[in-house]
């Protein structure tokens, strides 16, 4: 009875729309000696690449039996125009800390001068 079952992803955008992506039906053997024992398998579903930012939302899965559906907790995509740049300010500071102790030099240089004469 529970070897055949449906899967369906599908989506909610931020309007509450519910947008079905695909489903497929699927038929597992049972092996001998597991009968009426539960069984976990996973399906993994890869949605790529996300079109535009209008593909925010929160993605699930459903999976329906007979008489039975069972709904995963959902997963909130937030998809971004630009992407997710990591801002590097490693020449911003060594530039800062040259210029710095080029500064402190030049003081340390003028001060030792003048203390001379």
């Amino acid at each position: 009875k529970y070897t055949k079952f449906s899967i369906f992803y599908y989506w909610i955008n931020s309007l509450g729309q519910k947008i079905s992506i695909c489903s497929r039906s699927e038929k597992v053997d049972i092996p001998s000696g597991k009968e009426n024992k539960t069984a976990t398998i996973s399906y993994d579903h890869r949605i790529m690449p996300l079109e535009n930012t209008s593909s925010t939302g929160t993605y699930y899965c459903k999976v329906k039996w007979n008489d039975i559906q069972k709904m995963g907790k959902g997963v909130f995509v937030l998809a971004r125009g630009t992407g997710y740049i990591e801002t590097s300010y490693g020449w911003e500071i060594l530039v800062t800390l040259t210029a710095l102790l080029a500064a402190l030099s030049i003081t340390a240089t003028a001060l030792l001068l003048w203390k001379r004469k």
